[in-house]
């Protein structure tokens, strides 16, 4: 449906539309209300929509099965932060305009308005050269030019192009709506304790000052456990072994079946999902940018499992394989250490798997491989955390904090891993 569809539908729905104060309860907030009627449009905007459809957490759910919300649920919940946070600095003596606030708001609003379907997991799968950022900022712009440049203020921000910079901080940073919304989010989803954050105790802490977002000093507690709940939240969360392991395997299913179509096999899928799986990967494969967003915004999570499911009953065996597995749970076996695993180790385990299931070199790859994660849960060089003491001055996190060490946070965690069909655990 192009906009100006949309817009005439929207027009004939009659009054409902009228009341844009809606009450939303959010699970983890409670009642929470739209501050602004054009946010309202934008949410009711068929690319936002879309978001509803995107799991936030990708198959993270087959180790935490609660983890089902959506990327939907996730913008909502930091507009309520967004909007509690220019709050607080406000009656802090910062002024804000009704255009900085309604430009704070949209920011974050659709700061995850591009992402691909499973999020993370597939973020380049679709696009090669387009980063979920890059796809949020191309679809502001668009929604921009469709409302009429309301969303001009919102874009600065994005982009950093503000006068008040401290309004991109609120969007991106270190302490920015987006990862105190998802930490608390998603641990109330999956139930791992670890990630549970006083998100309202940090906003009531923030302030500006020289155009720099900051926290008063009394904060310090908060945001230590902040910085170490985020940390232990990939470990034991987004970068769980059983979790690796099932988002390579849905890569590797998705790389066979655009090779096979490659190869001129008949691979059947969803429209939106064939448009992107099956040809030109990078953006140069679409003629105008409204085509791409266009085309990007009809695809979400339920092509991928309806495709999974037509997938499982083909007639190759690795598609068939990796498909089946991914519907009904069948994963592989994961290793992970702190050191890469030797081309020997890996060469021994693959030449074991091609000989039992008869498979060519070509093949074995889809069933036994390694790569590598990182993690580090504070970026000390370009986003420090200042803290505003009583006399006036700023003192850096580092300087003042007895527990943290921002230097080992912001270090990459790096750790390696290595897959193989679960009937070989064991055998190595």
């Amino acid at each position: 449906m192009t906009y100006a569809q949309w817009n005439s539908v929207w027009k004939m729905k009659g009054s409902y539309y009228h009341n844009k104060r809606k009450i939303i309860n959010d699970p983890v907030y409670g009642f929470i209300s739209i501050p602004d009627e054009l946010v309202f449009d934008i949410i009711e905007h068929p690319y936002f929509q879309r978001l509803r459809r995107v799991r936030q957490l990708g198959l993270t759910n087959y180790v935490y099965p609660g983890a089902v919300h959506s990327r939907f649920q996730h913008a909502l919940g930091a507009v309520y932060l967004m909007n509690s946070a220019l709050e607080v600095i406000q009656q802090k003596g910062c002024e804000l305009s009704h255009d900085d606030w309604l430009g704070a708001l949209l920011a974050i609003l659709l700061h995850d308005v591009g992402h691909a379907p499973f999020s993370h997991t597939l973020e380049h799968v679709f696009i090669s050269d387009m980063s979920h950022e890059k796809l949020s900022l191309l679809y502001m712009e668009e929604l921009n030019n469709q409302f009429g440049g309301q969303l001009d203020t919102a874009l600065a921000i994005f982009k950093g192009e503000h006068p008040k910079k401290f309004l991109r901080q609120l969007v991106s940073s270190q302490l920015d709506m987006d990862r105190l919304d998802y930490l608390r989010r998603d641990s109330y989803f999956t139930g791992v304790t670890e990630g549970v954050i006083g998100s309202e105790r940090i906003i009531k802490m923030l302030r500006v000052v020289d155009d720099q977002l900051v926290v008063d000093r009394k904060g310090i507690y908060s945001i230590e456990k902040f910085l170490i709940s985020r940390r232990l939240m990939y470990w034991q969360g987004y970068l769980h072994k059983t979790v690796i392991a099932a988002e390579q395997m849905l890569v590797k299913t998705l790389d066979r079946a655009r090779e096979m179509a490659d190869l001129g096999m008949d691979v059947s899928s969803s429209p939106a999902l064939a448009r992107f799986l099956f040809s030109n990967r990078a953006n140069s494969g679409f003629s105008t940018t409204k085509e791409l967003l266009d085309a990007f915004a009809r695809l979400d999570d339920t092509d991928i499992v309806s495709s999974l499911k037509e997938w499982s009953c083909c007639n190759d065996l690795i598609l068939s394989r990796l498909a089946d597995g991914l519907l009904n749970r069948k994963l592989p076996a994961i290793l992970i250490q702190d050191t890469p695993f030797s081309s020997d180790r890996i060469d021994f385990i693959r030449n074991i798997v091609m000989r039992d299931e008869k498979l060519d070199q070509s093949l074995v790859g889809y069933l036994v491989f390694s790569d590598n994660i990182s993690n580090s849960a504070y970026n000390e060089e370009s986003d420090q955390v200042m803290l505003y003491e009583n006399t006036g001055n700023l003192t850096e996190l580092s300087e003042a904090s007895n527990i943290i060490n921002p230097s080992l946070l912001s270090k990459a965690d790096n750790k390696y891993f290595l897959c193989f069909p679960k009937e070989y655990t064991g055998k190595f």
